[in-house]
């Protein structure tokens, strides 16, 4: 479960504000994967990053139980002197898991080969994606938080990715991100939209969805 408590979040910026969230209460409830939607610009990947723990908001809070992923495929807490596996047994060990399971995991998952075992700095960005993925498929979480990663590497790698994170969503839930209604309908089976600094949840994900395409003048 994961509870916003009158969470706000305004920037300030050459004497204008902008209002990404606007004294918001409402509940994520455990095991539903749910789609995120809103106009570019609206808030979202900022709301993902409040829940996530790595933003803060302005003013109210947010209560969690269970864990809660990191933004899946995010690959900006990586050290870049260390190799890919070196960063995937610290973050590991900083969750308690299988060191040796989770490099196991990763190094098949990620298909980077030797580059496995070369420092991050060299990775391209297509690796850095894969190796970023990988770690996140190889922990189990409450709550995955998914941000456009609809792009990861070729079409091979990400019909498998997509093949497992349907795969964790049979125990999990989930907040998506994406601009892919296919996907959406794919992973998730809720929505909820940001317009204007305000949320709002539907238990029906197509009725998010048809609401969204209104919001953005599809339908």
């Amino acid at each position: 479960m994961i509870h916003l408590q009158n969470l706000t979040k305004i920037y300030a910026a050459r004497g204008s504000y902008t209002v990404v969230a606007d004294n918001i209460t409402t509940t994520f409830p455990d095991g539903r994967a749910v789609a995120l939607l809103g106009r570019n610009g609206a808030g979202k990947s900022t709301l993902l990053e409040m829940i996530a723990g790595t933003r803060s908001p302005t003013s109210g809070q947010i209560l969690s139980s269970g864990q809660i992923s990191w933004p899946v495929g995010f690959a900006g807490s990586f050290h870049p002197d260390l190799t890919g596996a070196q960063n995937v047994r610290f973050v590991a060990r900083i969750y308690g898991a299988d060191t040796e399971a989770t490099m196991a995991f990763v190094e098949d998952f990620s298909e980077l080969g030797q580059h496995f075992f070369q420092p991050f700095r060299s990775y391209s960005a297509g690796m850095r994606s894969r190796l970023a993925f990988g770690v996140s498929m190889a922990l189990p979480f409450d709550t995955y938080l998914i941000d456009e990663v609809t792009s990861v590497g070729d079409a091979s790698f990400r019909a498998k990715s997509m093949a497992y994170l349907e795969t964790r969503m049979k125990t999990a839930g989930a907040i998506m991100v994406s601009h892919s209604t296919p996907m959406i309908r794919r992973i998730c089976d809720a929505g909820v939209i940001l317009e204007r600094g305000r949320l709002t949840y539907y238990e029906d994900l197509e009725e998010a969805i048809a609401r969204h395409d209104r919001n953005m003048g599809v339908a």
